[in-house]
């Protein structure tokens, strides 16, 4: 079924047949049980030296329970879990970056199955940290839903930017970044992005014809990082709007970027691009599904008549540990690439924005 839960600052949503059905199903009983799933938090970092509870809550019947999973100023995510006495604990120790804009931290686990998993990643860095748990009890639903649409029944500090709660082990990793009506240049014109499978050729760089490897798509919650921007046309050399997600690099070109960055070209993310009227923040659903071309090297893509990257890959194929918790992880790990860092630099916020005000200007 996948997400059944969101929760902002600004209020809740639960569903136990998932946030994408059009008719809600029923509430769950009292004693119904999640057996398996995740739950996903995206935070800020601490600025604070002081501990923040990214989630909190606890339940006196029928038994006495409460859970717990905190951020630690000093680098170190923290979550306890207690069912009747029965403590589980875990720490996931890292080192804080002050450059990293937000967090993703996901709790993923399946009682049946007896493994539990704390995993954090930075939404702008490739990469992901994670640490397994002990057995971990079955989630109270009921108290799952009080949690999700009752602020008054949980503690959440004022620096998570959203909580999102799904029935199902939900992936982590590298993830897809083009909506799926995305228009793509293939060899005879284009074809929107949600339609590429596996064999399937695209334009590369230099106009090349490139098979794709490994078509990706992934629903998420459209919040936070996932929180899908609409380039427009004609900026950025677009002929049509595209919807991408935040973390979606386009590649720029021109006598400004090699003046500025001393680059042939850059790669910028779009989340850096949102200023109000050449991107700008999509409306849509609580959910978004984006969608992912793996090609033999990390290389460009013509989208709409503009240039984005495609899925980069570094060498996971290496870390089958890794593989196994990402989209990747039911394909051939002997057939997967690997790419090569990518030839031109990221831009930062900062630099992003000093590019932009000069083609404005």
């Amino acid at each position: 079924m996948g997400w059944i839960a969101l929760s902002t600052r600004e209020g809740g949503r639960f569903a136990a047949h998932g946030l994408a059905a059009e008719v809600p199903g029923p509430l769950p009983g009292p004693d119904a049980l999640l057996p398996r799933g995740t739950l996903m938090i995206e935070t800020r970092p601490a600025i604070e030296r002081r501990p923040l509870t990214l989630l909190a809550f606890g339940r006196t019947h029928p038994w006495a329970g409460s859970f717990s999973l905190q951020l630690l100023p000093s680098g170190g995510i923290v979550l306890v879990e207690n069912q009747a006495g029965d403590l589980r604990h875990a720490t996931l120790p890292f080192c804080p970056d002050d450059r990293s804009e937000s967090l993703r931290i996901t709790y993923s686990w399946d009682a049946p199955a007896r493994w539990g998993r704390l995993t954090l990643e930075r939404p702008d860095v490739l990469g992901l940290t994670s640490v397994t748990l002990a057995p971990p009890h079955p989630m109270p639903l009921a108290d799952l839903r009080t949690v999700f649409t009752d602020p008054r029944q949980r503690q959440m500090d004022g620096q998570v930017i959203f909580a999102a709660l799904s029935d199902a082990v939900e992936p982590v990793g590298p993830m897809p970044g083009l909506g799926g009506l995305v228009p793509v240049r293939v060899p005879h014109g284009y074809v929107h992005a949600g339609t590429l499978r596996r064999g399937d050729l695209v334009r590369g760089a230099g106009g090349a014809a490139v098979p794709v490897l490994q078509s990706l798509a992934c629903t998420v919650p459209a919040l936070g990082s996932f929180a899908p921007v609409r380039l427009r046309a004609p900026y950025f050399g677009l002929r049509a709007d595209i919807i991408v997600a935040p973390h979606q690099r386009l590649v720029i070109r021109g006598s400004d970027v090699e003046y500025l960055f001393g680059q042939e070209a850059v790669l910028v993310p779009a989340r850096h691009l949102v200023n109000g009227f050449s991107a700008v923040r999509a409306e849509g659903g609580p959910l978004v599904r984006y969608h992912g071309l793996i090609l033999p090297e990390h290389d460009e893509i013509e989208v709409a008549g503009t240039i984005t990257e495609s899925l980069y890959l570094g060498r996971m194929r290496r870390k089958p540990e890794v593989v196994a918790r990402t989209l990747l992880a039911d394909f051939d790990r002997a057939r997967l690439p690997e790419h090569s860092r990518p030839v031109w630099p990221v831009l930062r916020h900062y630099e992003a924005i000093t590019l932009a005000m000069g083609r404005a200007a």
